[in-house]
């Protein structure tokens, strides 16, 4: 199967690039992204001889090396993608770049904001828990069709059709079933478990995802949940972590702090207006466990995200 390089002519995507040499990334904040008008999304071909220090965005990236290779280091998990590699960093993670002397790779941020909405998403949404690498040897169902769905994302973005946005957000959705549906197809996903059984495990835990996406405001509790699930605490919290790489606890914070990132975005809310509607007990948990998610405080965040200035006391 043809590859996204042999089917570029890089010419085609120099006129776009200009701006790209111009992102700001400062150490350990947050990188306002600049989509282009009309569009949730940005795409570049990136060969500048520079990395990016740790930084992170509300978007999700796609890191696709041309030509020579790329690290990234995530959560202090370094990641040498070679050309063909495909790399997805979650939004919000704060990640670093360190780019070689020479070389090309086409950078993808997407808003999935609206895709995230969809029912049946926090399934898909717990692959994004941490960073996936993508190759032949790592998802060998499906890398040739993630690989070919970000050269059909790309060229809609580049050839600006009519429907380009919906085009991209579709087949942007396709690529995420393809990986959830990879999940499914995993023999070792649940390596105790009888084959028969594996698509019955992951649909009772993509039913826990949808009931923790709709209740995570509430006091849940791990036997509550392992209950509603049909298994043991014990047993839920060892097949849980399998399948989420989360702690259940872990996940429901995760949860939380993703609700409460929205919530900050409206300076109608003060802190704790944000930390009681995300599901937090207590405002002193809530600034504890979100500045060890985000490495800032809500108050900071608030800041950095939206401009917003507290013009009441925020307690």
């Amino acid at each position: 199967m043809s590859s996204i390089k042999e089917q570029t002519n890089y010419d085609n995507f120099n006129s776009v690039n200009s701006d790209y040499r111009e992102r700001l990334v400062s150490e350990k904040s947050e990188e306002k992204v600049t989509f282009m008008p009309n569009s949730m999304h940005r795409i570049w071909l990136n060969d500048l001889p520079v990395g990016f220090a740790a930084h992170w965005h509300s978007a999700l990236e796609i890191i696709v090396p041309m030509e020579n290779d790329y690290t990234v280091i995530v959560d202090d998990v370094t990641y040498v993608l070679k050309p063909g590699h495909i790399l997805i960093v979650p939004p919000g993670d704060v990640h670093e770049i360190k780019a070689p002397e020479t070389g090309k790779r086409f950078i993808f941020l997407m808003n999935i904001s609206i895709i995230s909405k969809i029912d049946g998403f926090a399934g898909v949404q717990s692959l994004f828990t941490h960073p996936l690498h993508i190759t032949r040897e790592t998802y060998p169902l499906v890398y040739d069709d993630v690989y070919q769905i970000l050269v059909q994302i790309r060229n809609e973005y580049f050839q600006k059709n009519e429907y380009s946005e919906l085009n991209i957000q579709a087949r942007l959705i396709d690529m995420f079933v393809k990986l959830a549906e990879n999940r499914i197809h995993a023999d070792e996903l649940f390596p105790t478990v009888k084959p028969y059984k594996q698509k019955e495990y992951v649909q009772k835990f993509n039913q826990t995802l949808e009931y923790i996406d709709s209740h995570y405001t509430e006091d849940i509790s791990l036997d509550d949940i392992a209950f509603r699930a049909g298994f043991s605490k014990f047993h839920f919290s060892r097949l849980f972590k399998i399948y989420t790489n989360y702690t259940f606890c872990d996940y429901l914070c995760y949860r939380r702090i993703k609700a409460a990132e929205d919530l900050l975005a409206n300076p109608d809310f003060s802190i704790t207006d944000v930390a009681m509607q995300a599901g937090f007990s207590s405002i002193s948990t809530f600034n504890r466990l979100f500045k060890q998610h985000k490495g800032c405080t809500p108050s900071e965040y608030r800041s950095k995200h939206t401009g917003y200035r507290a013009t009441r006391k925020e307690i």
